[in-house]
């Protein structure tokens, strides 16, 4: 049986030194080394995956039957609107709204008219860096963050929505342009599921880039991640501009207390360098803490001044819930008209 020794994020901190995460030497199978899927090719992924995707298109349609579907809908309907026809200049009419080259060849004034947008777009851009396959409770970041893009994946079809996918680590693994359909949906969750990356940095720059150049239209983009990076902003500030930019926040919670376990070896899953710290210091765990707490507090800085909605999500607790109270709340927001 393939194993590993699941070892965490550095996270910088004083005394010259990065302090980690520590993570308790677990044996672990490795599922997600396996090759990418394909539409024509699921045959080849392991038995614990299809089964895998089985069981989160069950319980992803569940919820959004039983829960998401109103609170989608008033959520992101209406923040797109499409051109649908021209007519004539009336008094009241918002001169803005003029179509300048009709106006010219009719002479005589006509303006454009907008209607909500019948179908939006939908885009999960997704942190596959080594630091998704830590996880102390329930599950692993990478397992949270695939519940949480089936859940929004399901929404939107049933919503008659396009989705398309982005799988990123210091560059841009995989991009699936938006498109309708269950089989389609499903693509992208078993790309999530089975991807093999073959970067283990993590790369929001570069990922927000690639979508600012590629996608031109508005749509909804979830950005799930640790944000265990930095030096993202101005792309993330271009990013939320030209789309309605969500963060998904995937944390573990060892990430936030590191443990009395003595003298330990640990090593940055992305970097892979070593340190051995003695854990047993009360001095030392409680610089780690702050440490982790000051780079937290840098992160949703950095996603307050973009003006990005954020989704805080943990492996302890139910993927769902976060994303009910997210809908619930901005739903209320939007009617009030903020």
């Amino acid at each position: 049986m393939d194993t590993v020794w699941l070892l965490p994020l550095a996270v910088a901190a004083g005394l010259g030194a990065a302090y980690f995460i520590f993570r308790k030497r677990l044996e672990l199978r490795v599922a997600r080394e396996v090759p990418s899927a394909t539409p024509e090719d699921t045959g080849r992924l392991p038995k614990e995956v299809l089964k895998k995707v089985r069981q989160i298109e069950f319980s992803s349609k569940k919820l959004v039957d039983s829960v998401f579907s109103g609170e989608y809908h008033s959520t992101f309907k209406g923040l797109g609107m499409e051109f649908a026809e021209v007519r004539q200049y009336a008094p009241g009419d918002d001169v803005r709204s003029i179509d300048w080259n009709v106006t010219a060849r009719m002479g005589e004034p006509f303006i454009k008219i907008f209607e909500e947008e019948r179908e939006l777009t939908v885009i999960l851009m997704v942190d596959a860096s080594a630091s998704g396959s830590f996880g102390t409770a329930q599950k692993f970041k990478a397992e949270a963050a695939a519940e949480i893009c089936a859940t929004l994946a399901f929404s939107a079809i049933r919503n008659n929505d396009k989705v398309g996918l982005f799988i990123f680590t210091d560059k841009v693994e995989l991009h699936i342009p938006p498109k309708k359909g269950k089989k389609h949906v499903l693509r992208i969750i078993r790309e999530i599921l089975a991807f093999s990356p073959t970067g283990k940095k993590t790369g929001i720059r570069n990922a927000l880039d690639r979508l600012n150049r590629t996608t031109k239209k508005r749509g909804i983009v979830f950005l799930v991640s640790d944000f265990g990076d930095e030096g993202y902003d101005t792309s993330m500030r271009i990013s939320a501009k030209k789309h309605d930019l969500i963060a998904v926040r995937v944390t573990d919670p060892a990430e936030h207390i590191l443990p009395d376990a003595g003298l330990v070896r640990l090593r940055d899953a992305e970097t892979g360098e070593q340190i051995l710290v003695d854990s047993s210091s009360l001095d030392f765990r409680q610089k780690y803490a702050h440490a982790v707490k000051r780079k937290e507090g840098q992160t949703l800085k950095i996603l307050r001044s973009c003006r990005v909605d954020v989704i805080n999500v943990s492996t302890d607790k139910p993927s769902v819930e976060p994303l009910e109270k997210f809908f619930r709340q901005r739903g209320k927001r939007l009617a009030r008209g903020r």
